[in-house]
């Protein structure tokens, strides 16, 4: 039997520059903008576009949609509304990346190609190629459109593949802010898959991650083991691209924040959950004390 996937369900559209902002403010101000010309008018863009920012508010977690009470922002959304509604920092699209990629439902291609592509190079024609087969393995169906396959590795390529310094224009309203990422580089006619930058990365993007993790595990208890945390599928290791080093390196600062335990003794290289905080909860601790920050600064 057929896991419950989606593809291309994007239509061709990557996620621009300001979409997330201007679908913010509009479905604030009117949760039924998508019952006339699919929001096109609302958001000031074309129909299949506004069906595309429809589909990626909806796949990063920040709408709720409802047949009679149309589209609410969620409580991750009202988070972003409030505290970074112009994405104008990092750790915004690192949580709307996670909540993406992790989404198997909506976004099956991202969820494969950052979990089970194992090749760290790869050429256009070749992704497809190898998508093909994970996502055959990994959804258990009969049938998939080679087409729907062959645009969401497009589409993948262009969200995330960083843009050379040369070829960048700051005004381009089509290209990705999940470039920023370093997640992918083009080398030639070659794509990379890099680490990224541990500075771009705050500790509470992880543990964003971990209390996600946690927060499905039953029992008072809940812990991980950091192979898991490197390793596991939707976890950081995967979905962030950071190996063993980058990851311990996170989760020590984690640990002096008073968010986990972690046990190195006896070889059990286990985290424990600290004290139970809701995913939510992580952003907002971040925004406010990035907030604090910035007013000391000044």
């Amino acid at each position: 039997m057929a896991l419950t996937h989606r593809l291309k369900g994007h239509e061709s559209f990557i996620p621009r520059e300001g979409w997330i902002t201007k679908a913010l403010f509009a479905i604030q101000e009117d949760p039924m903008l998508f019952t006339v010309a699919s929001g096109a008018d609302a958001l000031g863009v074309g129909t299949n576009m506004a069906k595309s920012i429809r589909y990626w508010m909806r796949t990063a977690g920040l709408t709720d949609e409802t047949q009679n009470h149309g589209v609410h922002l969620t409580e991750l959304g009202r988070a972003i509304a409030q505290y970074d509604p112009y994405l104008e920092d990092i750790f915004s699209l690192w949580i709307i990346h996670i909540n993406i990629v992790t989404n198997y439902k909506m976004a099956t291609s991202w969820n494969v190609f950052f979990n089970r592509l194992s090749v760290s190079s790869f050429k256009r024609e070749e992704l497809q190629l190898l998508m093909t087969d994970l996502l055959y393995e990994s959804t258990g169906a009969e049938e998939l459109s080679d087409r729907s396959i062959k645009d969401d590795c497009s589409a993948i390529i262009l969200m995330y593949a960083v843009e050379k310094e040369d070829t960048k224009d700051p005004e381009d309203k089509k290209t990705s802010p999940f470039k920023a990422l370093g997640l992918v580089y083009p080398e030639g006619r070659t794509y990379e898959k890099r680490h990224p930058n541990l500075e771009t990365i705050d500790p509470l993007v992880v543990e964003y991650m971990l209390a996600i993790a946690f927060k499905l595990q039953k029992g008072e208890n809940h812990s991980l083991a950091i192979d898991e945390i490197v390793d596991g599928e939707n976890m950081p290791g995967r979905i962030l691209n950071l190996n063993r080093i980058m990851v311990n390196d996170c989760l020590d600062k984690l640990q002096d924040q008073g968010y986990i335990i972690v046990n190195r003794t006896a070889g059990l290289d286990m985290v424990y959950e600290n004290h139970v905080i809701d995913p939510v909860a992580v952003t907002r601790a971040y925004y406010e004390g990035r907030a604090e920050l910035d007013y000391q600064m000044l």
